[in-house]
């Protein structure tokens, strides 16, 4: 006979909806204690575990809504960029979107750990002996291990390239880690301690414990000066407005060589237009750079297509130019069919043209010091950590998504990095705080 559970696996869908939201708000609470400044470890520790205990033994229905609820929770925010083309109307279209997306997700996990688990149950009886004992004889274990494995997966799912939605992350700031064998030992013992009603499983999360985020706070790098600049998008890429932004950007580096700064650190996309075409300004750059190195967000442009390009200048007179490698999903490139990437692009984007991504990353060398380079969302990507580098330099602008828990989950995404990685991040932000993330701790400039 199947194991049936009793705990948040409602039959009507008013009950689904109530338990799959409750899930869903301890999931995602701490994106929102992050927002407000709130450190409760404790707290984001058993809401974390509270959350994946309510879903392991819930119906597909509640997972389709947890899923759904999870999309908006995480990802509201997405929506927000299309206020400044001006489109209000798309904002609950795209949420709802990204929401159900999610939704699905969740639901095939779900869904297919039901159809296994009836498989196993059907061949139960026709060749007992080929099946293992263990999960013949327990039902749920089965089910249960299935919907685990989905979760330990859905990190490496990435709806339209977009892979910010990681399980793990509500762990980035709790007593448990966060690398992919310490979630596994959270979801397994949740996993044991529903099948056997024991509650002394939970004695295993002792190895999932990390002593990171009990680690006094670490000593800023005092030879970097990170630059916070707050331009709203219309001021940024209003021609009218550059004289007076480009003025405080270089009293910004002159600011750090009067301190004695090694090199400067200036956001993404902070010269909003093609740099290299622009002799006055790169030769104002290069001047600068004779006192101190600059790091510095712009655009680039080869003759045929666009870029988002970090330009490195240094004291021994080398520029390097560092063009982005991964592009945000629709905001810089339409990962859809050409046909209909050109639709949406003429419809949503006024008919612009995509830009180009560079096939590789880009490692330079400050004062003896190897730097990997990273712009906006590619230091939320897996793909800028191989070879595990010892530094990063990412530079961001987040104002298309301000005010919003947009730079705060991707805060917690650099923490989840640096901890899996050991990656020290120095990050260059508009629009919200800049800071610099060493084994996991953030220290805010």
């Amino acid at each position: 006979m199947q194991h049936t559970f009793t705990s948040c696996s409602p039959t009507k869908t008013q009950k689904a909806l109530l338990c799959a939201l409750s899930i869903s708000i301890l999931g995602s609470l701490f994106i929102y204690l992050a927002y407000f400044n709130l450190d409760i470890i404790w707290l984001n520790s058993i809401a974390g575990l509270l959350s994946l205990y309510l879903l392991l033994q819930s119906n597909a229905k509640v997972w389709f809504w947890s899923g759904f609820f999870f999309g908006l929770f995480w990802f509201w925010w997405i929506g927000l960029s299309f206020i400044h083309y001006h489109m209000l109307w798309a904002i609950p279209f795209v949420v709802i979107a990204i929401a159900l997306i999610y939704g699905g997700l969740f639901w095939f996990i779900a869904k297919t750990a039901l159809i296994l688990s009836q498989l196993v149950q059907k061949n139960k009886s026709v060749a007992p002996q080929r099946i293992p004992s263990l999960f013949t004889i327990h039902y749920s274990l089965f089910t249960l291990s299935i919907k685990a494995l989905g979760l330990l997966m859905l990190s490496y799912i990435h709806p339209f390239t977009f892979d910010w939605f990681k399980p793990e992350l509500m762990f980035v700031e709790s007593y448990f880690g966060v690398a992919k064998w310490q979630f596994g030992i959270i979801l397994l013992t949740l996993v044991m301690v529903i099948t056997t009603r024991k509650p002394l499983f939970l004695v295993l999360l002792v190895a999932s414990y990390t002593s990171v985020k009990d680690a006094p706070p670490t000593l800023q790098d005092e030879t970097l000066s990170l630059v916070t600049t707050y331009t709203p998008v219309e001021e940024k890429w209003n021609e009218r407005k550059h004289p007076a932004q480009f003025k405080a950007l270089f009293q910004a580096i002159q600011n750090a060589i009067d301190e004695n700064r090694t090199a400067v650190v200036l956001p993404e996309s902070v010269f909003p237009l093609f740099l290299n075409r622009n002799d006055a300004l790169m030769s104002k750059l290069k001047n600068y750079a004779t006192q101190i190195n600059i790091v510095t967000g712009g655009l680039y442009w080869d003759g045929q297509t666009p870029r988002n390009t970090a330009y490195i200048f240094t004291k021994e007179g080398k520029v390097t130019v560092a063009n982005k490698v991964l592009l945000v999903p629709f905001g810089e490139s339409n990962p859809l069919p050409d046909l209909l990437s050109d639709w949406v692009n003429k419809v949503f984007y006024d008919d612009a043209v995509d830009y180009q991504a560079s096939t590789d990353v880009v490692d330079y060398t400050l004062d003896k010091k190897r730097y990997r380079n990273a712009i906006c969302f590619e230091a939320t990507s897996e793909k800028l950590y191989e070879g595990r580098p010892k530094r990063m330099i990412a530079l961001s602008n987040n104002g298309w998504f301000t005010p919003s828990i947009e730079p705060t989950l991707q805060r917690l995404l650099l923490q989840y990095y640096s901890i899996k990685y050991g990656t020290t991040i120095y990050h260059a932000v508009n629009m919200s705080p800049s800071y610099i993330i060493i084994q996991g701790r953030v220290n805010f400039l």
